[in-house]
C-alpha cells in the first residue's frame, strides 16, 4: 500500500524491485497493489498510515504577543500528571527508528489526553475572553517538558521552580523524569500575583487542575529544587541556555540520481487509469474522512466531501471567522514526494504548487500576496547525498515563494526519516516537503467546489500553470508501472504563475465558475473523473487533441493545472485580457460517461465502472476497520443514496420571515441555558443559534449545578450538549448521567426543572445520549422501556452529512417541518436508537431517510434519528441541527448559498423561542 513516501514507511519484501527496497514502496511484478497483498503485515513490515491535522482560527491583536514578566509574578501549570512518558524525546525524534531500543525508543513516545487539553483550553480560553485578558505569557509542553517550557516563561527574568509542588502521577520518578518528561497535555503560564485567585476560580469551575509552582525572580537564575530537601538539581544562569548556539556545518556531496526514461504501452490506456485509480494517493479516501468530526463548531464551511453523492473531493478547506459575517480562514496542502526523488528542487516547488492550486478555489481577500505557507520537512538526512539534495529542495522552496511574494513564516522538520531493521535492512522516506498554506477568505459562501453542475451550454476549459512539457516523472503513473522517470514537471515562469493564479481569483470574485478541480495525483484524467463522480448522471464530452501528441502524457502527466466548468463567455475573455494561456476542452453533458476524442482516436470511459475502482481500495481499507459486512453495506449503498430535499413549507431563507435579529443586543427575557460537562465540545454553536433565534443564553457546567451556584430555576430552556463527556471512558454520556444521580443539588435542580409546565429540553448527540440515559424523555415510562443509545452497527465513529425525514409529530421544535426532507450533519460513535417496546409508544421525531447503512449511520431501529416527549416538549437527537443552521455549513445546498441568509434549521429554534414566549411574555 502507497499513501505518499514521506507517511508511511513499509519494508519492502524479498523479490520486490531494488526502488522499492529502498524507497520503501514494494511493487508486485509492475502492477498495483491491493490490500490484499498486506495481509500477512509481519511479511511487508507494515507500520503505520499517518493522517495530518491541524487547527484553524485566530487571536486578537493584543495577545499576538507575550508581555514581560516581573519579579514576584507566578508561575502555574494548567494540565495532567507527570508520567514517565516523552523521556528523551527530542533526543530519539533526531535519530533513525530503529537505532535504540525498542523500550528507550517506545518511552519516547508522546501520549496525549485530548479531554484534559480540552479542559484547559476553556479555561485559558475564559481569560482571553475577558475584558482583560490576565495572562502574562503562555507555553506549551513539547520536548523538553517542564524543562523547556518553564525555562523560556523565565528566559528574561530568571525564576524558581518547586519540584515538589509540580503534580505527580507516578511517585518512583526521578526529579530528572519530573522536570524532564512530555505527559499529558499541559500549559505553562505566567501571571501577576494579584490573578491567581481568578484563575483559580476558573480553572475548578472547568474542572482544569491547576498547580502554582514557582515566581519569576529578576535575578537571570534558573531553579528547580525541592523545598526542605535542599536538593537543586537545576541551579544555573538562564543565559546559559539561550545563548547563541554554535553553528552547524555540514558535508556533502550531491550524488546524481539516474532513473530512466518511462515506458509505456499507448494501446493500454484504460489498464493503467484502472492501476492509477487504485493508488491510495488517488483513490476515494472515504475510509479516513467518514470517521473524523468534520462538523464540529459549526464553523466548519468547506469540508472534504461535496456534491450530491458526498464523496471527499474537495481541493479546500475553509473554516468562518466566526458567526456574525462571511469571512473565513481557507487552508490547501501539497506535497510531490516521487518527484522529488528524482529532483528535489522541482518537487519542492510541486508541493508549493499543489498548494496554492487547492486554496485558489477560495476567494482570497488579498489575493496571492495574503498568503502565508508552512513547510513541514521530513527528509532522510544524514544519509550520502541526502543533505545536498536538501539544500536543493529548500533553496527552491525560498526562491519560489520570493518570487510569488508570499511567505513561508512557520514549518516544521523531522529529519530522521530512515528505518533501520535488525536485519540490517534500511528503508528511506523518500524527502518530501509538505506545504500547508493559509490564507483570508473574503467570502466563504463562494468556495468552488469540484463537482460539476448540470447547466445548459456550460464548458471545461484546462489552465496549464507549468508552461512546461507533459512530463511522467515522479508521477502517480510512474508509480503504476513500477518505474520513477528521468524528468518532472517543472514550473518555468514564476510570474505567469502568479498571473493565472490571480486571474482565476478574479472569476471568482464575479462568480464566474460553476466548478474547478486541480490536477495533482492522478495527472488530467483523474482530475476529469472525479469532476463526475459525486454528481449522479453528469458526463463530458471531450477533446483534447491541441494538448499534445502522447495521449498517455496528456492523461497521466502531473503538470500543475486546473480545470474550469462554466456557462458565461465572459471568462474566456477575461483570460485573454490577462494574457493567461487556456484551451478549452469539452463541455458538460447528462450521460454517465466521458466520451473522449484524441487525435483520430475516441475513447469512452465508463463513470460508475471507473468510481466502483477508484472507491475500492477505500473500501479495503474500511473493511479492516469495521464490523463485518458493513464495508461492504457501504460499498453497495453509497453511491445510490443520494442527497435529496424538500423543504418545510414556508422557508424562504430570510432572517425577516422568522423575526430574527442578528445584531440584537439587548436581553429579551427568553433564557436558555446550554449544560456542559468536560469534555463537550457543542457548546459553542448551539449558544449562538439559541440567540440568533432569540433566547438569552446562559453558561452553564456541571460544577456550577453540583455547586449549587445554578438552579436553573429562572431557566426556560436548557440544552445538553454534543461532544465527548468525560472523554466517553465509562460509556457516551454515562459518567454525565452519573454526575446528575449522585450530586443531590444537580438532580435537584434537574428535577424541578422538568416538573414545571414552562419548560423545554434539548439534547443533541452526546446530550441526546444523557437523556436517554437519565429517562427525561419518557419520564413516566419504566426505564426498562425507554430509549437506550448502543455503538454504531459499523463499530466505529461516524461523520457524514445526511438526508433525514420529518414524520407528522408533535415535537414543539419539529411541528412544522412535517413532510420535510433535510441534510443535516452528525458526528458520533453511540448513535444507534434501540426501542425495547412496541415502536408505537414512542413519539419519532425525526427518522434517516435512507433506511440502510451508510444512509442509517447507526442502524437505529426503524431508522429513527430523533424522539421526542409524548407532549412534544422534550427532544432528544443524535445529528448536529445547530452546526447545520447557515447555508455556507451544507456541503451540498440546493438552493443559492449567496441568497438565503439562514438555512432551514434554524425554524426549530425558533419554534421553541415562540413557545416559551407564549409563557414569558
Amino acid at each position: 500500500l502507497y499513501q505518499t513516501p514521506a507517511e508511511i514507511l513499509i519494508k519492502a519484501s524479498d523479490g520486490a524491485s531494488d526502488f522499492g527496497n529502498k524507497f520503501g514502496q514494494p511493487m508486485i511484478g509492475g502492477s498495483v497493489l491491493t490490500f490484499e497483498h498486506f495481509e500477512d503485515k509481519k511479511k511487508f513490515g507494515f507500520d503505520k498510515v499517518i493522517m495530518l491535522a491541524g487547527g484553524v482560527g485566530f487571536g486578537k491583536k493584543i495577545d499576538s504577543k507575550k508581555e514581560h514578566l516581573k519579579a514576584g509574578d507566578k508561575i502555574v501549570i494548567l494540565g495532567g500528571d507527570n508520567y514517565r512518558i516523552g523521556m528523551g524525546g527530542a533526543a530519539v525524534s533526531s535519530v533513525a527508528t530503529g537505532r535504540f531500543g525498542n523500550a528507550i525508543e517506545l518511552n519516547a513516545i508522546q501520549r496525549s489526553n485530548p479531554e484534559m487539553q480540552k479542559r484547559v483550553m476553556n479555561a485559558i480560553r475564559a481569560m482571553v475572553e475577558s475584558k482583560v485578558n490576565p495572562i502574562v505569557s503562555i507555553h506549551d509542553h513539547g520536548a523538553g517538558g517542564h524543562l523547556n517550557c518553564l525555562s523560556e516563561l523565565l528566559e528574561e527574568t530568571g525564576g524558581k521552580i518547586e519540584i515538589n509542588k509540580l503534580p505527580i502521577g507516578d511517585p518512583t520518578l526521578s526529579d530528572k523524569e519530573i522536570i524532564s518528561n512530555e505527559s499529558q497535555e499541559r500549559m505553562g503560564i505566567a501571571i501577576r500575583a494579584s490573578e491567581v485567585e481568578n484563575l483559580q476560580r476558573i480553572s475548578d469551575r472547568e474542572r482544569a487542575p491547576m498547580y502554582v509552582v514557582g515566581e519569576a525572580t529578576g535575578d537571570k537564575k534558573l531553579t528547580f529544587e525541592t523545598k526542605g530537601k535542599g536538593i537543586k538539581p537545576v541551579d544555573f544562569n538562564v543565559d546559559i541556555l539561550f545563548g547563541s548556539s554554535p553553528k552547524t556545518i555540514l558535508h556533502d556531496k550531491t550524488e546524481k540520481s539516474s532513473f530512466g526514461e518511462i515506458t509505456y504501452d499507448a494501446a493500454r490506456i484504460q489498464y493503467y487509469l484502472d492501476q492509477v485509480l487504485q493508488l491510495e494517493a488517488v483513490a476515494c479516501k472515504d475510509w479516513l474522512t467518514n470517521k473524523v468530526d468534520r462538523s464540529v463548531s459549526g464553523k466548519v464551511a468547506t469540508q472534504q466531501s461535496c456534491g450530491a453523492i458526498q464523496l471527499p473531493l474537495n481541493n479546500v478547506s475553509v473554516m468562518a471567522l466566526d458567526f456574525t459575517n462571511n469571512k473565513g480562514i481557507a487552508t490547501g496542502i501539497g506535497h510531490a514526494p516521487a518527484a522529488a526523488m528524482v529532483d528535489p528542487a522541482a518537487g519542492s516547488k510541486l508541493a508549493i504548487a499543489e498548494s496554492l492550486l487547492n486554496i485558489i478555489w477560495a476567494p482570497l481577500t488579498h489575493g496571492l500576496r495574503g498568503v502565508s505557507l508552512s513547510a513541514n520537512w521530513m527528509w532522510p538526512a544524514k544519509n550520502p547525498g541526502e543533505n545536498a539534495r536538501l539544500y536543493q529542495a529548500v533553496e527552491a522552496v525560498s526562491d519560489f515563494a520570493c518570487a510569488l511574494g508570499i511567505n513561508i513564516p512557520t514549518g516544521k522538520d523531522s529529519l530522521s526519516m530512515t528505518q533501520r531493521y535488525p536485519d540490517g535492512d534500511v528503508v528511506f522516506s523518500p524527502g518530501t516537503v509538505i506545504i500547508s498554506a493559509i490564507a483570508e477568505v473574503v467570502d466563504i459562501r463562494n468556495t468552488i467546489s469540484p463537482d460539476l453542475k448540470i447547466v445548459s451550454n456550460s464548458k471545461l476549459i484546462y489552465i496549464d500553470f507549468s508552461n512546461d512539457d507533459f512530463k511522467l516523472g515522479g508521477s502517480s503513473f510512474a508509480q503504476a508501472v513500477n518505474q520513477l522517470g528521468d524528468e518532472t514537471p517543472g514550473i518555468l515562469d514564476d510570474n505567469y504563475f502568479s498571473n493565472a493564479f490571480a486571474s482565476v481569483q478574479e472569476l471568482l470574485h464575479w462568480n464566474l465558475i460553476l466548478a474547478g478541480h486541480d490536477i495533482s495525483s492522478g495527472g488530467l484524467i483523474t482530475t476529469l473523473l472525479e469532476m463526475c463522480f459525486p454528481a449522479p448522471g453528469v458526463g463530458l464530452e471531450l477533446n483534447l487533441s491541441e494538448l499534445g501528441d502522447d495521449l498517455v502524457k496528456v492523461l497521466f502527466s502531473e503538470n500543475p493545472g486546473i480545470i474550469i466548468q462554466f456557462s458565461n463567455e465572459k471568462v474566456k475573455e477575461l483570460l485573454k485580457e490577462n494574457k493567461v494561456n487556456y484551451k478549452e476542452i469539452g463541455e458538460v453533458v447528462s450521460t454517465s460517461k466521458i466520451d473522449l476524442k484524441f487525435k483520430d482516436q475516441v475513447i469512452p470511459f465508463d463513470i460508475p465502472a471507473c468510481r466502483d475502482t477508484w472507491f475500492k481500495t477505500s473500501y479495503l481499507l474500511d473493511k479492516l476497520q469495521r464490523t463485518k459486512g458493513h464495508a461492504e453495506t457501504r460499498k453497495k449503498n453509497i453511491f445510490n443514496q443520494v442527497l435529496e430535499y424538500k423543504f418545510q413549507s414556508g422557508f424562504d431563507g430570510r432572517f425577516s420571515t422568522y423575526e430574527i435579529d442578528p445584531k440584537r443586543r439587548t436581553p429579551s427575557g427568553l433564557k436558555a441555558a446550554i449544560i456542559r460537562e468536560k469534555g463537550v465540545n457543542g457548546d459553542r454553536e448551539m449558544a449562538y443559534a439559541l440567540y440568533l433565534a432569540g433566547f438569552d443564553v446562559k453558561d452553564v457546567h456541571m460544577t456550577d449545578l453540583v455547586s449549587g451556584r445554578e438552579d436553573l430555576s429562572t431557566i426556560n430552556m436548557i440544552v445538553f450538549v454534543g461532544g465527548f463527556s468525560n472523554s466517553d471512558v465509562l460509556g457516551s454520556a454515562k459518567g454525565w448521567a452519573g454526575a446528575f444521580l449522585y450530586n443531590a443539588k444537580a438532580k435537584a435542580a434537574l428535577d424541578n426543572f422538568y416538573a414545571r409546565p414552562d419548560t423545554l429540553s434539548l439534547g443533541v448527540c452526546n446530550g441526546c445520549q444523557l437523556m436517554m440515559e437519565l429517562g427525561l424523555v419518557y419520564r413516566e415510562m419504566e426505564m426498562s422501556n425507554h430509549p437506550k443509545m448502543h455503538h454504531n452497527g459499523s463499530g466505529k465513529f461516524e461523520s457524514t452529512f445526511i438526508n433525514i425525514t420529518i414524520p407528522e409529530n408533535n415535537s414543539v421544535m419539529l411541528k412544522s417541518y412535517e413532510g420535510a426532507r433535510l441534510g443535516v450533519w452528525l458526528a458520533h460513535g453511540e448513535g444507534m436508537f434501540k426501542l425495547p417496546a412496541d415502536k408505537t409508544i414512542y413519539s419519532v421525531a425525526a427518522t434517516y431517510t435512507y433506511p440502510e447503512y451508510p444512509g442509517n449511520p447507526n442502524d437505529s431501529d426503524y431508522a429513527v434519528a430523533a424522539l421526542c416527549s409524548k407532549d412534544g416538549r422534550h427532544l432528544a437527537i443524535m445529528p448536529h441541527i445547530e452546526r447545520s443552521i447557515f447555508p455556507w455549513n451544507w456541503p451540498y445546498y440546493s438552493r443559492s448559498k449567496q441568497e438565503d441568509e439562514i438555512g432551514p434549521w434554524m425554524e426549530a429554534f425558533v419554534n421553541a423561542r415562540e413557545w416559551v414566549g407564549k409563557y414569558v411574555i
